[in-house]
């Protein structure tokens, strides 16, 4: 329930505390007051959008807050779905815009996503402006009250688990098929590539053997002579490496036995020996296996060429980047020879979820049907004391080809308020007062199915009067009693004599511009405000005498 608003610096509002009580109250006021600056102030924490423009000239900053009382609504859940802050009692809800352009929202004093703030709101306040009188066109606006009265909370988020399995392999399965018939397109180019590459045979480390091959190839010659010259730089008797080695051997062998050091010479220079053998051996094998074989060397360099053009084909620096290439193309045909069996899988997994769909659908129109004709017996209950004594108001319900987010049901309310009239769509068949009454009854009954705090209604009394107007107040006063507050802002006296409290909204001229503002009225100040809705600014004692009689007091 709304206890307090507090506005500051918004539109004409300079500084606005009103407080306000449960039950039935009424907002009176004339055409301009400031009552539509009231509700755009409080749609700012229902998370509406912030327009800097509302920001009072010269003001920094506008402030709206709104205080309520959650005590008998079961918000704990809430709360710490969303990590925050819970009082058993009270919730504060507070929305800052700056004239920069910056807005903050706060939760129990606590920083919060405007997100967060508005699905908060909407579980604390229902504001039924005129607009929406516009939606009761909209095939969605009337499922969703379809489901709301049905209650079928439980029931439609199962469906739409299922739905949206469905829908995510329905999905898989598209995108499958389209990449499975852009594969088949460009199954030829892939076969000849992969052949191509696998016609070459390329194996990890081939390119640097081949290259180190054709060096040595192109230069034989040259490594040869080299090669005879390092062994008999090493193999000459007269002079050469091993000679002289074997020369020192000797010589320090004539002085090992009385000079110690010469001894560990020995045995390393011998190790030096042995290792200059083994080197001249080495040397001169590869001399005589080096030899300048042309035909080898074409075969090298062709091979090389055949490497280097598939690099430069396919945009690659290596073999292995070529065998991996090759492993793609595999992979990538693998998949077009394999793809039927894969889109078959995914039909019949899709056929599975389809009906699963369906019958959580079935289920759905039941329990929607079911509730159809509960609403029809009501609407029906509620129209006729609102002047309409033939009024028939259906719920027709058709399937849909296919399933959607909502299930297989397409919803249509029809309306007839003459005797033998032709069901038609009630939005397009129904006047501004008769919608207007329609709209009221399905709110009350929505009010009987949602626990929701507070419901305000802003001129939801248009296009009726006289005793339909008291008969549609009759409605939100019941609608008040059942641990709920109904607030209606109203032109209609019928309707401002049943509220439980009354406010007012007015403007006053003051030395800087005009400001409004609201204030709750005694009980002489609502019989004079009733008469003035009466009679208009001129106040007749028969306008008073009326205005006592619709308030049902003696004065």
């Amino acid at each position: 329930m709304l206890q307090s608003l507090f506005i500051q610096n918004y539109a004409l509002i300079d500084r606005l505390d009103i407080q306000f009580t449960s039950g039935f109250s009424v907002i009176t006021g004339e055409t301009g007051a400031g009552k539509s600056i009231i509700l755009g102030a409080i749609g700012l924490l229902l998370g509406q959008r912030a327009d800097i423009k509302a920001i009072r000239k010269g003001a920094s900053k506008c402030i709206v807050e709104a205080r309520f009382h959650i005590a008998n609504y079961h918000m704990q859940e809430f709360f710490e779905e969303n990590d925050i802050e819970f009082d058993p009692e009270e919730c504060l809800l507070r929305r800052e815009v700056s004239a920069n352009g910056k807005s903050r929202a706060f939760i129990n004093d606590t920083p919060a996503p405007l997100s967060q703030m508005k699905l908060l709101g909407e579980k604390l306040i229902d504001v039924h402006s005129q607009h929406q009188n516009l939606l009761l066109n909209k095939e969605g606006f009337q499922l969703n009250i379809l489901d709301i009265l049905a209650q079928d909370d439980r029931q439609l988020a199962d469906y739409q688990h299922a739905y949206r399995d469905y829908r995510k392999v329905s999905r898989e399965l598209a995108d499958f098929i389209a990449q499975a018939e852009k594969n088949r397109q460009d199954e030829d180019y892939l076969r000849f590539q992969l052949e191509q590459l696998d016609e070459a045979q390329l194996a990890e480390g081939e390119q640097a053997a081949l290259e180190q091959e054709a060096d040595t190839l192109s230069h034989a010659e040259d490594i040869k002579a080299s090669l005879y010259k390092a062994e008999q730089i090493i193999y000459n008797d007269e002079g050469g490496t091993l000679a002289q080695s074997k020369e020192c051997l000797q010589t320090l062998q004539t002085i090992a036995t009385v000079f110690a050091p010469a001894q560990d010479w020995m045995e390393r220079l011998n190790s030096c020996y042995i290792e200059l053998k083994d080197i001249a051996h080495d040397i001169a094998n590869a001399q005589e296996a080096i030899e300048f074989n042309p035909a080898r060397l074409d075969f090298v360099n062709e091979r090389l060429n055949l490497i280097y053009n598939l690099q430069q084909k396919h945009r690659v620096q290596t073999v292995e980047e070529l065998l991996d290439l090759a492993d793609d193309y595999r992979r990538q045909l693998d998949a077009i020879t394999s793809s039927d069996e894969h889109i078959s899988q995914l039909e019949q997994q899709k056929e599975v979820l389809l009906q699963e769909v369906l019958r959580q659908a079935a289920g759905l129109t039941q329990t929607r049907n079911r509730s159809a004709r509960h609403i029809e017996e009501q609407m029906k209950t509620l129209l006729v004391p609102l002047g309409m004594p033939n009024v028939r108001f259906a719920v027709e319900l058709t399937p849909r080809k296919e399933p959607d987010a909502n299930g297989m049901d397409s919803v249509n309310f029809l309306f007839s308020a003459n005797k033998n009239g032709t069901l038609q769509n009630v939005a397009s068949i129904a006047s501004g007062g008769e919608i207007a009454r329609v709209m009221l009854s399905l709110k009350a009954m929505i009010a009987g199915a949602v626990k929701l705090p507070t419901i305000i209604f802003d001129e939801i009394d248009t296009g009726v009067s006289g005793s339909i107007a008291e008969k549609m107040a009759l409605i939100m006063q019941d609608m008040g009693q059942h641990n709920r507050q109904v607030i209606s802002i109203t032109h209609l006296p019928q309707i401002a004599a049943k509220g439980t409290t009354h406010y007012k909204v007015y403007k006053e001229d003051t030395e800087t511009g005009t400001d409004s503002h609201i204030r709750r009225l005694t009980a002489d100040e609502r019989v004079e405000e009733i008469a003035h809705m009466l009679s208009g600014a001129t106040l007749t004692e028969a306008a008073m005498d009326n205005a006592r009689a619709l308030l049902g007091t003696n004065h």
